[in-house]
């Protein structure tokens, strides 16, 4: 985990579950990055108090509010990390927000399919298309040739619920437009990989493992896999990558996922 050196990087959904995990374990690297820019709905809300906490005691840690479905938001987050960057770019993208309801096929409705699309896959477009610049900028600051997520990456939380070629957990969670959205990301994140290579950032898709947080424990089962756990294996995953890897679709413990 300590060859993933980078100066900035970005969470979103940040104040709880994996995008809190992620922020935790940035925190405690040896070289910590120099601005860890986590967000999330509500800063100040109740929800957000392990992470304002955090930032009491970690002067790096900036938390920002941030509506991924909301382009005026993303605008105004972007912005606000320009600022504080001063004149050196974002290294490192983790689009980590997302939703799901958990309801079997017959009960989807337009509204969960949409609001689920929306957060799930519109949003990491969004955040891509608002921090390119910044993700270029920290490209051009950053020596070598070659990706990689030290020198600037998108990486997007899937799931292997977004995997056409697996039916896992379908007996116990149908969520189809949950598994929809993740595929449309796994598609969205190769599109990226292809249009963001020439700027020199890295796209990958990564599935975290079945997670016990509360977006994982949605269904009633109780998931395998800690948030410790998970995001160790990703950190881990992330310091290995290179321009091979970009637009492929990973799991936690760097196991390719069919598509």
């Amino acid at each position: 985990m300590g060859e993933l050196c980078v100066h900035s990087v970005l969470v979103t959904g940040a104040n709880r579950g994996l995008g809190l995990g992620f922020v935790q374990h940035f925190l405690r690297m040896p070289k910590p990055p120099q601005w860890i820019f986590a967000t999330c709905r509500d800063p100040k809300g109740q929800r957000a108090q392990e992470l304002k906490d955090l930032a009491s005691k970690h002067p790096n840690l900036v938390i920002i509010a941030l509506e991924v479905t909301n382009p005026a938001s993303i605008k105004a987050a972007a912005a606000k990390v320009a600022e504080h960057l001063g004149g050196s770019g974002l290294n490192l993208l983790i689009n980590n927000a997302g939703m799901v309801k958990p309801k079997t096929l017959d009960s989807e409705t337009l509204e969960d399919m949409t609001e689920t699309y929306t957060t799930n896959t519109a949003g990491p477009l969004l955040m891509g298309q608002a921090f390119l610049p910044l993700l270029k900028k920290a490209v051009q600051g950053s020596p070598g040739s070659g990706l990689s997520c030290s020198k600037a990456a998108i990486i997007n939380i899937s799931s292997i619920g977004g995997s056409i070629a697996s039916s896992f957990g379908w007996d116990m969670m149908q969520i189809t437009s949950y598994r929809c959205s993740k595929a449309a990301l796994n598609m969205l994140s190769k599109c990226q990989s292809l249009a963001y290579r020439e700027h020199g950032v890295l796209c990958v898709a990564l599935h975290p493992g079945w997670v016990q947080t509360e977006l994982g424990s949605a269904a009633g089962h109780t998931p395998p896999v800690t948030v410790d756990d998970s995001v160790q294996g990703m950190l881990k995953v992330l310091s290995s990558l290179s321009e091979k890897e970009t637009g492929t679709f990973l799991d936690w413990e760097g196991n390719v996922i069919p598509w």
